[in-house]
């Protein structure tokens, strides 16, 4: 519905309040603004949206949740932030209560109790969308299974603007609100442009409109200028949400009355008449009036003018003397502390039974989800119809239910970022990509939501989220289902890497990854699952019992060397992990006892210690991977050890791996043209033996 002025029944009290609030922020624009050498860092502020931030923030409760984008500083205001809390952040200072003088202005991340949760916010326009889809859905199966306080109603706010809906991610977010029906309100800030780029040039209609193809989603369209409008408005929906637990869509228009942000300023692209028009919608003048038509004295209004004007410069002088960031703590919480720091259980239980690796997934899985009630799992096909493509989730849905098991859309950037609200939320979240090779449209939510977020809240709010992804080639899969990836993940640094060869390490990894709450990503090789791949006998192990668990980072010896070659000088260490430790065992068999092979197990964080540790033990070494090697982990880790063992290095570091080509081809000779293989890997070693 769009919705008109309705009538300023206000209480006085609140209107003073909003007042107080909007002179602030008016006050801080003027005075960044005013000092542009001291904020040098880039930022942007609410001058113009104050009216609807305010009443939003106003009305949040302290159990609810929040998403502002990087123009709500007013929104913070609101809740209760200082300006001087927002101004540490603004001179990037040591106490900056968000991020420790890591990130932007107006970027909080907050689970302080006496305010609002706030995620950690990024500034990729719109990307936290679906982050807080995964909040409202976290918070809903919560509630259905009784494991938080129903009677508290907790809802969640995404607040954006309005060009961000030409996003791909937040099209998917509304999707996913709408069809669950979700607790969360979409608050869409318009004010015309996105940067330079005007709506009349860049979209076919507003948020209103084009929100009206979700079915289900409630909305509503009001002039965001308007305080009075704006808070009941809001109080409206805030109170539809809470009792009927559904999504609304609430479209905001609002002027811009500052720079799109400090580094471009809008006297560059906008031209008097439009600044003029948007200055004639100003909310500061509008709430004037509304209180002095109340019976407020002007007096009182210059009074309230001035000293938020005066506490801002107070707050601005002492934010500009306060404390850098100690540059020791660069490194602090680029992960959050694990609980499984040493293997447990047992690994080999007597009378255990021998499994394949897609089974030792499984039952990991069935153990989790049987211990705890707050982990879910989802992704394409793992629901009861099929239980997954390979099968990893037989009888999971039928087991705990389909709120627990579940399919979802194809929607990789939600499968991954969900999972950052989910974590929030207090759900423990396990998400299956479905290959390898369509893991690309989720990688912007993992980069700038999930591997950040520790990071840059200093340590507060670490993303637990374990993200399965079956990985790899044979029996000509082709180049949409055969890919490797892991160089690309590993370039994203705040996320772990895993990547088991056996069912023993599949089981005590993926329960680690599991317990651990950092992101984790899961690559588990398609050919390995049921170690019919000639050659991938070793993948089936005995199963090991319920508590095994693997440290992450902690590599394993899959093969030793003998005493008595080692003696003689005539032997060589494999690197390697997935499907390369198979290559290697089976090329091993040709020099027998001249070869260790060390598997990785974590690509992220690596043993680095194990793999110096073996280099320095047999002098000669190769790097084997399934991927492209130009430009790869596999390259990387190869200088690494030239750096660290050249003194003790008998011959140049080979890295072995598939040819230089764009993709695996379907054709099965093309591709074993292109993969290592056992014989491939044999004639390396042989050459570099008797180098």
């Amino acid at each position: 519905m769009t919705t008109k002025a309705l009538s300023p029944t206000l209480d006085t009290e609140i209107l003073l309040k909003a007042y107080e609030l909007m002179q602030t922020a008016n006050s801080m624009t003027d005075i960044y603004d005013e000092h542009r050498q001291i904020c040098k860092y880039v930022h942007a502020t609410s001058r113009g949206h104050e009216a609807i931030q305010l009443a939003v923030g106003m009305l949040l409760q302290t159990h609810d949740y929040v998403s502002p984008y990087y123009r709500d500083d007013s929104i913070l205001l609101g809740v209760g932030f200082s300006a001087y809390d927002l101004m540490l952040q603004l001179l990037a200072k040591a106490d900056d209560p968000f991020s420790g003088g890591r990130s932007y202005y107006a970027h909080p991340c907050s689970n302080d109790p006496n305010y609002p949760t706030m995620p950690n916010q990024s500034s990729a326009t719109g990307m936290q969308a679906l982050p807080a889809v995964g909040i409202a859905q976290g918070i809903q199966y919560l509630e259905h299974k009784s494991l938080i306080d129903k009677e508290k109603r907790s809802i969640v706010v995404c607040s954006i603007g309005d060009s961000s809906l030409t996003e791909g991610e937040v099209a998917e977010a509304f999707q996913v609100a709408s069809f669950r029906q979700l607790p969360i309100i979409f608050l869409v800030q318009d004010n015309d442009w996105g940067i330079s780029v005007h709506a009349e040039e860049s979209r076919n209609c507003d948020a209103y409109h084009w929100a009206g193809g979700f079915k289900g989603l409630k909305r509503y369209s009001i002039d965001g200028s308007d305080f009075a409008t704006a808070y009941q408005t809001v109080e409206q929906v805030f109170d539809y949400v809470r009792s009927e637990r559904k999504p609304v869509m609430l479209h905001a228009k609002v002027p811009l009355l500052a720079h799109h942000t400090s580094g471009v300023r809008k006297e560059w692209y906008r031209g008097d008449s439009d600044l003029a028009a948007h200055a004639e919608d100003d909310p500061l003048p509008k709430l004037e009036a509304l209180l002095l038509d109340s019976g407020i004295s002007k007096n009182k209004l210059t009074r309230l003018k001035n000293k938020a004007k005066k506490k801002v410069a107070e707050d601005f002088d002492k934010a500009v003397d306060a404390a850098e960031p100690d540059i020791q703590t660069l490194e602090n919480h680029i992960f959050a502390p694990t609980p499984i720091t040493q293997e447990q259980g047992e690994r080999k239980p007597k009378n255990g039974k021998s499994v394949i690796m897609v089974d030792a997934a499984l039952h990991a899985m069935d153990e989790i989800l049987r211990s705890h009630p707050e982990a879910i799992f989802y992704g394409q096909d793992v629901g009861g119809r099929l239980g997954g493509v390979f099968r990893e989730a037989a009888t999971l849905a039928q087991k705990y239910g389909d709120d627990r098991v579940f399919n979802t859309a194809i929607q990789e950037a939600y499968l991954v970022g969900s999972t950052a609200g989910m974590s929030i939320a207090g759900v423990k979240p396990i998400v299956e990509i479905q290959f390898a090779d369509y893991f690309w449209p989720g990688m912007t939510q993992l980069a700038c939501e999930l591997a950040k977020s520790c990071y840059l809240s200093m340590g507060k709010m670490p993303i637990q989220s374990l993200i399965r992804v079956p990985i790899g080639a044979y029996g000509g899969g082709g180049p949409y289902h055969s890919g490797s990836i892991e160089s690309c993940l590993l370039a994203i640094r705040g996320v772990k890497i895993v990547y088991p060869s056996n069912a023993a390490d599949m089981k005590g990894l993926m329960k680690a990854a599991f317990y651990d709450p950092n992101p984790v990503i899961m690559l588990e090789h398609k050919g390995l699952y049921w170690s019919k791949v000639p050659g991938t006998g070793a993948a089936k192990t005995i199963e090991p019992d319920e508590n095994y668990v693997i440290p992450l980072g902690k590599a394993r010896i899959a093969l030793q060397a003998s005493e008595e070659e080692l003696e003689n000088g005539n032997t060589l260490t494999i690197i390697t992990y997935g499907m390369g430790v198979h290559w290697a065992l089976n090329a091993a068999k040709q020099f027998k006892g001249c070869i260790e092979i060390l598997d990785l197990r974590t690509l992220n964080p690596l043993d680095e210690a194990a793999v110096y540790q073996s280099v320095r033990r047999h002098n000669k070494v190769m790097v084997l991977t399934e991927e492209p090697t130009r430009n790869s982990f596999v390259e990387s880790l190869a200088g690494r050890i030239s750096q660290h063992c050249f003194q003790e290095l008998d011959a140049a570091v080979r890295v072995v791996g598939a040819v230089n080509v764009p993709a695996v081809p379907m054709n099965m000779g093309l591709e074993k043209a292109m993969l290592p293989n056992a014989d491939k890997v044999a004639k390396v070693i042989k050459a570099l033996l008797e180098e």
